[in-house]
């Protein structure tokens, strides 16, 4: 007898599965609502150029009866509401926002924001201004003539169709185009990580683009740029970017182009004139325009402030300066009419211009951003080669499809028609042959070997079709079928017709629907309106905590300045008053101040840091003013310097420019001038007042300010080396330079100077007290030796902290 086995255990329950973390399902579902909005929603389709709700009107709009019969009809069908259009689109096709799917519509429909609107709207559909549309309710809408473009091919087997959200009907999933409507209406949206900004075409350029690519598919770039040679902006425009600019755009998918408004000078009587804007740049309103010359000529006080400053000060005057007033004439025969009236006809048409491009959008940039959803399904930014390129397949692929739909047809019309020949050729027979036979389908198709198709039509015929002149009309159809037959297998079987069909229909669309250009291309410099400052002597002062002023005239005796408690004098600086003010920071960057900007001599003056805007956890070490062409010895204490010029340091931001590299842990030396200033006085460390030599009246001595020939450069352990400045290299752009001289162990370069005749050392002695000794030309050639070498020791006395040029 067998053992009776154990009672199995159960086993011990194996723990559910690990639900997805919240991470997982928060990454996955965010992934498809991006997928959603980018495939969806945002962004348009290199074949037809519509974004999916675009699409979804047009196709909804044709299927009511708003189209046209086709692109050569004359008869325009008549509006229907807009509601009734939305609500069609909503139900059938787009389950949203009506708001949304309206405003959709509304955009297709403008003028002004569509090259060639695909709608023909009726009733208030906004302005360029910005004033919305009216109710959807008071609206009327129809299909343009040129949305035939996009339509006519829809059912002729030329597009796939997929189910709508809810499977009880179907929608395209492109529109047939026969040109590419993504180059001549562009696109604007804002996907998720991406972004588009497609600007529209001239249809006769895009036309003759493609016809070019399709003879010839390796046409060069300088041709391709030829053709079509830029944007053309709904709103006209000029644009004033060079060439290559333009060209690099379109080669890499992306890129920023300046556009500004057009205009004409209107002469009054009595020797008066006007400025009249007709064109605006793409984006830009008169209403816009409008509020931005309110602000310049009634600026607003800024944030935490309680006068306005400066900047906006100088602004506001030199507008009103040459500005009497504006207003806005535009009227439905002027869609844009912007009247500047001047403050006198004595002022120069060219300075109210000038003011007016560079402080109001009448001239601004237009970006250039050619993403969409490519041929491949995937959103990708494209140029204007690969979009043109991939419109023609997508256009080869629909003839093809039309060709061979069109194919099967004529081919179940021939096969039909034959059919028909043989019964008007037997007559009586087949008539016997129905009357007497229970089957006369199965008959028929037995004594004529007929097919089930053409014995089924032949028992449909009519009476009427069997008079003499209908054989002679089936004849004709025949031949002209079987000639349309050998034509489509033709096409189908040869790439070199197809692609002459395809140039023909874009010719001939082209014929059609062209109109000339509207906006200028031509290169122009960049407005920039410099608020004028009249030249004339100033001396900077800059205090050793960052206090600056400026006073008018030179020769002010330095030791008369007062400065606040526990503050001093860092140096003066005589130069003009159209002259800059360079501050260097702790980590080499360079900032720049007008000096014609810096406050007066009374009082103080003002903090640098208010001019500035510092990074953080920076400060300012040094300082220089002069005219843009005085060149400065920059250096740091790891022994490395260049020379630049004051217009290479310069800035227009306030944050500055990166200039001088230095390692980690070097400090930045003062700078030295060359050559190209007036006197710079410095205080010494003892408190002293050091320039190069003056008269007794105190005007510099003539030659005092002579360019420097040599360099001095001093280490902070006394070693002192001169080379000629010929070695150095001038470094517009900065950087780290080359090594002056080469330290040893723990030394540092104290500084370096240019000097003709004789340069001063400070440093400090023991017990902290300043010293400084001055080398006349003879100690320094004892020194001299080539660049990058060690130098020779000096007995200083002291530890050397800087060096400076006395002549």
């Amino acid at each position: 007898m067998s053992e009776t086995p154990p009672p199995t255990l159960n086993p011990t329950p194996a723990p559910p599965a690990d639900p997805d973390s919240l991470a997982a399902y928060a990454e996955r579902a965010y992934l498809e609502y991006a997928l959603s909005v980018v495939k969806g929603r945002a962004l348009p389709d290199v074949c037809d150029g519509l974004k999916p709700v675009q699409r979804r009107i047009l196709y909804a709009m044709q299927r009511m009866g708003l189209g046209w019969g086709g692109a050569n009809s004359n008869t325009p069908p008549k509006p229907v509401k807009s509601a009734r259009v939305v609500g069609d689109v909503l139900g059938r096709f787009h389950p949203h926002g009506d708001q949304a799917a309206y405003e959709a519509l509304v955009r297709l429909a403008q003028d002004f924001a569509q090259r060639y609107p695909l709608i023909d709207g009726q009733g208030n559909f906004g302005s360029r201004d910005g004033d919305s549309a009216a109710a959807m309710r008071y609206t009327e809408a129809r299909l343009a003539r040129i949305s035939t473009l996009l339509l006519d091919e829809i059912d002729q087997g030329t597009v796939d169709f997929v189910p709508n959200y809810d499977g009880s009907t179907e929608e395209p999933r492109q529109l047939p185009a026969r040109l590419p409507f993504v180059l001549l209406n562009g696109a604007s949206g804002i996907a998720v990580g991406m972004a588009t900004e497609i600007p529209s075409h001239n249809l006769r350029e895009v036309a003759d683009a493609c016809v070019a690519l399709v003879k010839n598919p390796a046409l060069s770039d300088d041709e391709l740029f030829t053709l079509l040679p830029g944007p053309d902006y709904p709103g006209g425009g000029q644009i004033i970017s060079p060439a290559a600019d333009i060209r690099d755009a379109y080669r890499t998918g992306r890129g920023s182009l300046k556009v500004r408004a057009r205009w004409k000078i209107e002469d009054l009587a009595r020797g008066q004139w006007q400025l009249v804007v007709t064109e605006l740049p793409p984006g830009v309103s008169a209403q816009k325009v409008l509020e931005e010359v309110e602000e310049l000529t009634n600026p607003k006080l800024k944030a935490g402030k309680k006068t306005l400053t400066q900047e906006q000060t100088q602004l506001k005057a030199s507008i009103l300066a040459v500005l009497d007033g504006v207003r806005d004439e535009s009227s439905k025969d002027a869609p844009v009419r912007l009247v500047f009236e001047p403050k006198s006809s004595r002022i120069a048409q060219a300075e109210l211009i000038s003011q007016l491009l560079a402080h109001t959008s009448l001239e601004t940039s237009a970006p250039i951003n050619l993403t969409m959803v490519g041929l491949d399904g995937r959103p990708t930014q494209k140029s204007l080669r690969q979009m043109l390129q991939e419109w023609i397949s997508f256009r080869q692929d629909t003839l093809t499809r039309r060709s061979r739909h069109r194919l099967a047809k004529v081919l179940d019309r021939i096969h039909i028609l034959e059919g028909r020949q043989i019964v008007l050729l037997n007559i009586d027979e087949v008539i016997a042959i129905i009357r007497a036979s229970d089957e006369p389908k199965a008959a028929l198709m037995a004594r004529f070997h007929l097919s089930d198709r053409q014995a089924e039509d032949i028992l449909e015929i009519r009476l009427r079709q069997l008079a003499r002149l209908e054989a002679i009309k089936i004849e004709q159809e025949l031949q002209e079928l079987r000639a349309e037959q050998a034509r489509l297998e033709d096409i189908l079987a040869q790439p070199a017709s197809l692609r002459r069909l395809m140039v023909k229909e874009i010719e001939a669309d082209a014929k059609t629907f062209a109109d000339a250009r509207r906006t200028l291309i031509q290169a122009e410099k960049k407005a920039v309106a410099e608020v004028k400052v009249i030249d004339e002597p100033v001396t900077v002062v800059v205090s050793a905590k960052g206090w600056v002023r400026a006073r008018s005239g030179h020769g002010h005796d330095a030791a008369g300045f007062a400065f606040k408690a526990g503050d001093g004098l860092y140096g003066t600086f005589e130069c003009r008053t159209v002259d800059t003010l360079l501050v260097l920071g702790s980590n080499g960057r360079a900032y720049s101040v007008p000096v014609a900007s810096l406050p007066g001599a009374r009082g103080d003056g003002q903090p640098i840091t208010t001019l500035i805007e510092l990074e953080p956890g920076t400060q300012p070490v040094h300082y220089f003013a002069g005219p843009a062409q005085a060149t400065l010895l920059l250096s740091g204490s790891g022994g490395y310097g260049f020379l630049a010029t004051v217009e290479d340091m310069a800035s227009r931001h306030k944050a500055g420019k990166a200039f001088v590299t230095l390692a980690e842990g070097e400090t930045l030396c003062a700078p030295a001038l060359v050559s190209g200033a007036q006197v710079v006085r410095r205080a010494a460390l003892d408190g002293s007042i050091i320039a190069p030599p003056t008269t007794p009246e105190g005007t510099p001595l003539p030659g005092a300010l002579a360019p420097a020939t040599q360099v001095c450069c001093v280490s902070a352990l006394g070693r002192i080396l001169t080379f000629e400045l010929a070695e150095l290299k001038l470094q517009p752009k900065g950087g780290r330079g080359l090594m002056l001289m080469s330290l040893e162990g723990s030394d540092t370069l104290a500084g370096a100077a240019g000097y003709t005749r004789s340069v001063r050392v400070e440093g400090l002695a023991r017990g902290g007290r300043p010293r400084a000794e001055t080398l006349e030309i003879r100690s320094l050639n004892n020194a001299h030796a080539a660049r990058a070498r060690k130098g020779r020791e000096a007995n200083f006395g002291f530890k050397p902290t800087g060096v400076m040029r006395i002549e």
